[in-house]
């Protein structure tokens, strides 16, 4: 295998953000603090709290392949499912609960939620969402922010791939990433702007910061943002995937079209950067149709369906993913488009059912589906211990 064209690994990290469901219910259940204090003997403080009581939030170490991060994923889905079984509940993984309320939530006991509570009231406590964050690497701060202008052209096609929350509060919304129009609900989210230079990108940052707008940069929420304690740029627009293959998918996607911006840079090319307003208008519609509505390609000017803009990514990254050792992951697209998203196929259990209860059942069960035993992941008798 070739090695990478250039001192960058490209090393990625992925952060991944589940439901605690009562089986019995099929509601969500707050139990994070239990589970902390459970799974930090196991992985440590790759398990983290989140917002709401009810969610669980694992994080993987520094990964320079996908391989590794297959690993990492696989190990922390494996230890908060057998460690929630072990309390008689379950782990779900999509971008929103079926009929969970926000009303019935607790909030997790941490300064942090308190602060931004306090800041935000009803806004903060009504995001019951669920999502998926992967960093890449770009220890050049101008190249970051430099690829950061050009990958929000791809952030409408990832959004599609990984639609996972058809449902709000027991209703279909007809849209296939509800997750979406929630998170707008906080400021700073969106469609990142463009910047000139790391200068001016810092210079908005300090300005937000002397204003008394924000504290730090980790309250810009951006679907895509330069990470303000970090060397990588974070791509946030993802729901929350129902499977780890699908997680490890999209990861890979994200690291090879960050590593394609940066050969094209190197090569003097460039990609085009997009109008914002422009962006936005696929956004809307990869969170209202997911693979099955069309994007446009504003080079174009013509709309094109999203199956085929999601071929035309591969074909675009084509020549990256052998370097980065993750063609089988990247090539996990086809089997999206041809068994449908998260939330094309809760939809049709739901059609099939007509029971919300039933969704959750398959969620649970889909959650688990392609993860190693502990056993096979060599963690059986950790998480077998008391």
């Amino acid at each position: 295998m070739a090695a990478l064209e250039t001192d960058n690994e490209f090393t990625i990290g992925v952060e991944e953000e589940f439901q605690i469901v009562d089986p019995a219910t099929r509601d969500l259940k707050p139990h994070i603090e239990q589970m902390m204090a459970q799974t930090q003997v196991l992985v440590g403080d790759r398990v983290k709290p989140e917002m709401m009581q009810s969610i669980v939030e694992t994080t993987t170490d520094v990964c320079r392949t996908i391989a590794e991060a297959r690993n990492e994923v696989m190990t922390l889905r494996r230890t908060v499912i057998d460690t929630a079984q072990k309390s008689g509940l379950r782990i779900v993984a999509a971008g929103t609960h079926p009929f969970s309320h926000w009303q019935n939530q607790l909030i997790t006991a941490n300064d942090r939620y308190k602060i931004l509570e306090e800041d935000l009231q009803d806004v903060v406590r009504s995001i019951l969402i669920f999502g998926l964050h992967v960093h890449v690497s770009i220890p050049d701060n101008d190249r970051r922010i430099e690829i950061m202008n050009e990958a929000r052209y791809f952030l409408p096609h990832i959004l599609a791939l990984s639609t996972s929350s058809p449902f709000w509060q027991g209703r279909f919304t007809g849209l296939k990433s509800y997750r979406t129009v929630v998170w707008q609900q906080f400021p700073r989210t969106g469609i990142p702007p463009t910047f000139n230079s790391w200068a001016e990108y810092n210079g908005f940052v300090e300005t937000l910061v002397k204003t008394n707008c924000i504290d730090n940069g980790k309250k810009i929420w951006w679907d895509m943002r330069s990470h303000p304690f970090y060397p990588t740029l974070e791509f946030r627009i993802a729901d929350m995937p129902v499977t780890a293959d699908e997680t490890l998918c999209l990861a890979a996607l994200f690291q090879a079209i960050v590593y394609k911006l940066y050969r094209l840079r190197d090569q003097n090319l460039g990609f085009r950067v997009y109008n914002r307003a422009l962006i936005q208008e696929n956004k809307w519609r990869a969170a209202r149709y997911g693979i099955d509505g069309k994007l446009v390609d504003f080079g174009k000017g013509i709309e094109v369906p999203m199956r085929e803009l999601a071929l035309e990514l591969l074909e675009f990254v084509d020549d990256v993913v052998d370097e980065l050792n993750s063609r089988d992951a990247v090539n996990y697209v086809h089997t999206i488009l041809a068994q449908g998203t998260g939330a094309d196929r809760e939809l049709q259990v739901y059609r099939q059912t007509g029971d919300l209860n039933a969704v959750v059942d398959w969620l649970i069960e889909e959650t688990e589906r392609g993860v190693p035993s502990a056993a096979d992941l060599g963690l059986g008798e950790t998480l077998a211990a008391d």
